[in-house]
């Protein structure tokens, strides 16, 4: 992980903005003593959630719990923020990687072909209950973070599911979802369920500011604007060019019904080169937001505003030609082709180009 990656990773950010109500939630069933093995943190992706888990998991493995528990001088309860000192011991073990009591699962780089797995394997997750089963090395809890759970397969989410059937005793399981519908019922069902929310405009701001001093406060603004209240969106569009590629993305819709330009071949091109899959995952998501803000506020009868110049022109023209029916249809597409670009490795250029024909199809018919 390089050292940029490393100081947006949730379990180096001691910071989390505008979930208080998550944290109180968390205090208080805790303070109960009545605390559910399974937790299931929702919501839009880069709103918080993983990063929320980090900060309950090293809040757990410091015996906070304990101390929250614990009465005051005269009977009260004393009120424990799920807040630790990025300098405490816990906390830098659980940056490191080096908790002996906690385990994460992600999808993890294929040796073989070095690129991303596209699933979670089911005996990454058999693993995960064996290390549940085991004695905590500290003598308090165990903890498994999932990021995300909607990245199990089959055979994995039904050993998960195993697992939350028969939790052992002071075993903790944080699954961090992007999509709760699409799980197993049954895995919701055996879940306390906290969901998360968009954050505010002024909120992402103040990340943007902190993380991206650098950056002027008019493209600070058009970050906020495209991030949909996501500050880990924020981020990564800040880390990979995502204003550029935006301006780009406006340039070639506003060239409908026209998918054959040069323009269009070369921006495909440079999204199907080699470890540029995080410019393509951006511009996919850029493209299905803008089409789904463009729908929705047809819907209401509200002109797009623009983000970058002559935006809203060519957005009223696509909407007039398209309706507010097949931009939905678009939109789901869009989402789709997303999602199997990649999860079976498929040509992103040919993905770019299908996604730029389903919006002339709209446009056109």
């Amino acid at each position: 992980m390089s050292d940029a990656e490393d100081k947006y990773h949730p379990r180096s950010n001691p910071n989390l903005i505008g979930h208080d109500h998550a944290e109180e939630k968390f205090m208080s069933i805790w303070n109960s003593e009545r605390i559910p093995h399974g937790w299931l943190l929702t919501g839009p992706r880069g709103i918080g959630k993983a990063t929320l888990a980090f900060r309950i998991a090293r809040f757990v493995l410091s015996n906070g719990g304990d101390q929250a528990a614990s009465p005051g001088l005269f009977g009260e309860s004393i009120d424990v923020s799920l807040s630790l000192d990025p300098e405490s011991p816990v906390f830098r073990r659980i940056s490191s990687g080096g908790h002996a009591d906690l385990m994460t699962l992600e999808r993890t780089i294929n040796p073989d072909t070095n690129r991303l797995r596209s699933t979670i394997a089911v005996e990454e997750v058999r693993a995960a209950g064996d290390f549940l089963r085991l004695t905590a090395s500290e003598g308090g809890w165990r903890v498994v973070i999932i990021d995300s759970v909607n990245e199990l397969n089959t055979n994995s989410a039904n050993a998960l599911l195993k697992i939350l059937e028969e939790p052992p005793d002071r075993a903790l399981l944080l699954l961090v979802s992007h999509a709760p519908g699409r799980l197993l019922p049954t895995i919701r069902s055996r879940c306390c369920q906290m969901p998360l929310t968009p954050l505010s405009e002024a909120d992402v701001l103040q990340m943007a500011r902190t993380y991206n001093s650098e950056l002027s406060e008019s493209d600070l603004e058009v970050l906020c604007k495209l991030s949909d209240g996501s500050p880990g969106r924020a981020l990564s569009l800040a880390e990979d060019g995502g204003l550029e590629l935006y301006k780009e993305l406006v340039s070639l819709i506003a060239s409908l019904p026209n998918t054959e330009t040069a323009e269009l071949h070369k921006f495909g091109d440079k999204l199907a080169r080699r470890g540029a899959e995080d410019k393509f995952r951006i511009v996919a998501e850029l493209l299905a937001w803008w089409v789904s803000r463009l729908a929705r506020l047809g819907a209401r009868g509200t002109p797009i505003p623009n983000i970058v110049p002559e935006e809203q022109g060519c957005a009223a023209r696509l909407l007039g030609a398209a309706g507010v029916d097949r931009l939905l249809e678009v939109w789901e597409k869009v989402n789709v082709l997303a999602d199997q670009t990649d999860r079976l490795n498929l040509d992103r250029k040919q993905i770019l180009l299908n996604m730029f024909h389903a919006l002339k199809g709209a446009s056109t018919n």
